[in-house]
């Protein structure tokens, strides 16, 4: 009987060590998602395998035949986002403990040491545009431009200084289209501008929502964001200009058929008219809450969109 609990004893402590080092394991992955900004990645390698779906559309390229060229976008472009988004992470963790959505990340609270994150994150940018050297030389070079525009135009220069800083930051989450066009062809057709053209402009009105559901976190931590500085109001009209802005874009992008131009006409006029219920809706942050949903809506029906046309 004596032998029986020993043993039982030794097993519940191997089970007990197992489980423990399996929810270490589960945290650390969690973790280094929150570090490289998972969410960030998948909305741009959605928009980076349009940009190269089309491609292939376009120039007649088998999807199959280029599968390598397919992997090494992708991953490369994955990984170029991901060093940038953690290096974002190390230089603002002075900042991010102020925030709600933010406090929690391990560069805020110490469970990382904010030198190996931003070495991990030089590494993934490293190893991201060698990806990207594999198809070509101009994709590797506009992922570099988004690495450069991110971390030094947005994260480091204009974030705490200007409230342009939205605009700013659109240049490199407007780049990942570029990229996985690129990849399949380095000329650059006129459509793969136009969807950078959508993925610039769509950035301010969504990021300005958000800043407007935030605004108080954003004060509190000093980030000059334009509902801060400038108010609602000023912010509402900014975020009006932005989506017309995006209006005539479909009519440029008809080579890809009357479907395609009705979708995205139909996904401005409705944002449109959400921003115009705005003007009456007493209460702005819910106003702000619905734009910022809708604005996620729009970027994955879009995008998606084009893919599916080019199937009918």
């Amino acid at each position: 009987m004596t032998t029986t609990r020993s043993v039982l004893g030794t097993d519940d402590k191997i089970q007990n060590g197992e489980i423990r080092d399996q929810e270490y394991r589960t945290t650390a992955f969690k973790e280094f998602l929150s570090l490289i900004k998972i969410g960030i990645v998948n909305s741009n390698l959605i928009t980076a395998f349009t940009g190269l779906w089309l491609a292939l559309f376009f120039t007649g390229k088998s999807f199959i035949g280029e599968i390598d060229i397919v992997l090494y976008t992708l991953l490369g472009s994955a990984l170029v986002i991901a060093g940038s988004c953690a290096i974002n992470n190390y230089y603002d963790r002075d900042i991010d403990h102020v925030m709600e959505r933010t406090k929690v990340r391990p560069t805020v609270t110490g469970r990382i040491n904010p030198n190996y994150v931003l070495g991990m994150g030089l590494l993934l940018i490293l190893i991201g545009t060698g990806f990207l050297l594999l198809t070509t030389v101009t994709a590797a070079v506009i992922g570099l431009i988004g690495v450069f525009s991110y971390i030094f135009l947005y994260t480091m220069w204009s974030k705490r200084r200007y409230t342009i800083n939205t605009v700013i930051g659109s240049i490199s989450g407007a780049v990942p289209p570029l990229i996985g066009w690129a990849a399949i062809d380095p000329n650059l057709h006129i459509l793969a501008w136009l969807l950078f053209l959508i993925m610039f402009i769509w950035q301010p009105p969504h990021f300005l929502a958000l800043a407007m559901r935030r605004v108080e976190e954003y004060r509190e931590a000093g980030v000059p964001m334009l509902p801060v500085v400038h108010g609602f109001a000023m912010t509402k009209r900014q975020i009006m200009i932005w989506i017309i802005c995006l209006l005539p874009l479909p009519f440029y992008m008809f080579s890809l058929g009357g479907l395609f131009v009705t979708i995205a006409t139909l996904l401005n006029i409705g944002w449109l008219v959400l921003g115009i219920r705005g003007y009456k809706m007493k209460d702005d942050i819910k106003w702000a809450k619905q734009m910022f949903v809708y604005s996620l809506n729009y970027l994955t029906i879009m995008f998606v969109s084009m893919i599916i046309v080019t199937l009918l």
